[in-house]
């Protein structure tokens, strides 16, 4: 079985090269990180060949949620090393400019067998972390045969991969078994998982880590990451409106909506963030199209208000903080059928949240905003136009909205002390000893 799973990633890579290497051309993605992602990680990488933990994030949304495990870690296994491996470019970045404790940041190897016993032996991890869903059968398989334990954190089981793990039970079976233990999101994600294979006594329900991994607002380093705001000095009577993380499919409708509220609130503001990096010319482009003025974020002047109708977000690591201007939310990935995207983020700042019909990646959270009225959900672009001009109307509504979201994200901490229970079982905290200093990734 492992076999055929190994030409099929063979078959993938051969079949689909022509679009990687446009890809490659057009956007310069993967030239950077070939190598690391065939096992050749820098000479410096790990010069002395410290033990360490190696954490697996996929990307942006992995990556900020694996913030809220790195200061137990580290406090509690000093002598180990703290490695950071992500999937994708705007990953890579986020983790190198944002994550403190983290020794050294590198991309993902492909699951082959001889690339990742290259990367085991560099970087020899006593203990591998999985971010949510990231199951690799062939460096599952390598970890089991070399003592590396393993554990799953903040592990779910969407509605639309649940039906195709049931599909290949039998071999998902054998790869769960190399997992030591399986911390999820909810109890629907605890019982898939188990119907899939997963042994009943290594699956434990921890909550999400989305929560813990939140900045409080008003932290120091939460100010510290304030530099956006500097960009969009807008006056308290003008309404913002956050389209975030959109995707294709998503832009021509907000734009509509944006269009018929600005015949009725001619002052609004839109700020549109593409979820990603490589749409950003079609996304102005489309906005111009519509007559709109339109400005990137990289464009604007510091310490000035925008004077155009619409603000392409052209950054990455910046939305978060942005959130704090918005008058509404709108978070994308929801109007298209793509399972949504974290709705956490504004939470914290207290804001009017609006998505879509498809959350199924945040199907829990979703659930619980609608069911204690901190969330709005709309079904067509229509009734997307209708609940953001509501807002922006109605401030009692607004701030109702905004204090019941903050509300349950301080009430839904609590993942990471339980995580870390978890950890702890497989692998002891170690006496301090000779403690190692950290260093922040730049």
């Amino acid at each position: 079985m492992y076999a055929a799973y190994s030409v099929l990633i063979v078959t993938f890579f051969v079949v689909m090269s022509p679009y990687l290497a446009w890809q490659a051309i057009r956007y310069r993605k993967y030239i950077g990180s070939l190598r690391q992602r065939l096992g050749y990680l820098p000479i410096s990488f790990n010069l002395d060949g410290d033990e360490s933990i190696w954490i697996h994030a996929v990307s942006v949304g992995e990556v900020l949620t694996a913030r809220a495990l790195l200061p137990q870690l580290r406090e509690r296994y000093p002598r180990l090393r703290l490695f950071l491996s992500t999937t994708t470019m705007t990953g890579q970045q986020v983790a190198k400019n944002n994550l403190q404790y983290v020794d050294e940041v590198f991309y993902f190897p492909f699951d082959l067998g001889f690339i990742v016993n290259r990367t085991l032996h560099l970087v020899k991890p006593r203990l591998f972390i999985m971010m949510e869903t990231e199951i690799w059968p062939n460096l599952l398989r390598a970890c089991r045969r070399a003592g590396v334990r393993t554990v799953l954190v903040n592990g779910r089981i969407s509605a639309r991969s649940y039906p195709r793990y049931r599909l290949a039970r039998p071999f998902v079976r054998r790869v769960l078994a190399h997992v030591d233990r399986f911390c999820m999101q909810g109890e629907e994600s605890a019982r898939r998982i188990v119907d899939i294979g997963a042994d009943p006594e290594r699956v434990v329900v921890t909550g999400s880590l989305k929560f813990d991994s939140l900045e409080i607002p008003g932290s120091a380093q939460d100010r510290g990451r304030n530099r956006i705001l500097r960009y969009f000095r807008t006056g308290s009577d003008r309404p913002v409106i956050i389209a975030a993380s959109t995707l294709k499919g998503e832009e021509e409708p907000i734009f509509e909506a944006f269009q018929r509220i600005r015949a009725r609130l001619p002052q609004t503001l839109l700020v549109i963030a593409p979820r990603k990096p490589e749409r950003f010319d079609e996304v102005e482009q489309l906005a111009r199209r519509g007559g709109w003025t339109v400005a990137r974020r990289t464009e604007l002047r510091v310490d000035a208000e925008p004077r155009h109708d619409i603000i392409v977000l052209d950054t990455v690591g910046e939305l978060a903080q942005l959130y704090q201007i918005a008058t509404a939310v709108f978070v994308g990935g929801s109007l298209v059928d793509q399972g949504g995207h974290n709705i956490l983020e504004p939470a914290v700042f207290g804001k009017a949240i609006v998505f879509g019909p498809y959350m199924q990646n945040f199907s829990e959270i979703a659930r619980a905003f609608l069911e204690r009225d901190a969330a709005i959900q709309v079904r067509t672009p229509r009734e997307l136009e209708h609940a953001l001009l509501g807002l922006l109307n109605d401030p009692v509504r607004r701030a109702s909205l905004g204090a019941a979201a903050r509300a349950l994200v301080e009430a839904n901490r609590g993942a990471r002390n339980k995580t870390m229970t978890a950890v702890g079982q497989l692998m002891p905290p170690q006496n301090p000893g000779n403690v190692r200093p950290f260093r922040i990734v730049h």
